[in-house]
């Protein structure tokens, strides 16, 4: 069995209760447990289950590039052009 994401070492213990009395087989280190349950194999499934490495994310898919392709703009709005601003000259009087 895997030790525990905080290195614990695991344990599988077999309470000989009854089921309905609380009993079951299940597995614990010093900071957690799974729950319990009748077949010792689920019991140390759920343990492998709780304390599997974490996953790395993905990689993001960028999408490729292509030089082949135009785009239209297909929008029902017509664009309006940006009003142009008249720069002043340098002496200070008007353009």
């Amino acid at each position: 069995m895997p030790n525990c994401a905080a290195g614990h070492r695991a344990r599988h213990i077999h309470d000989k209760r009854c089921a309905y009395a609380g009993g079951g087989h299940l597995v614990e280190c010093a900071c957690r447990s799974t729950s319990k349950h009748a077949d010792p194999d689920k019991a140390i499934a759920a343990w492998t289950r709780l304390n599997r490495p974490a996953r790395s994310a993905r990689a993001s898919a960028s999408p490729a590039v292509a030089d082949n392709v135009v785009q239209f703009n297909l929008s029902l709005v017509e664009r309006t052009a940006k009003p142009t601003r008249v720069r002043a000259s340098a002496e200070g009087g008007r353009p």
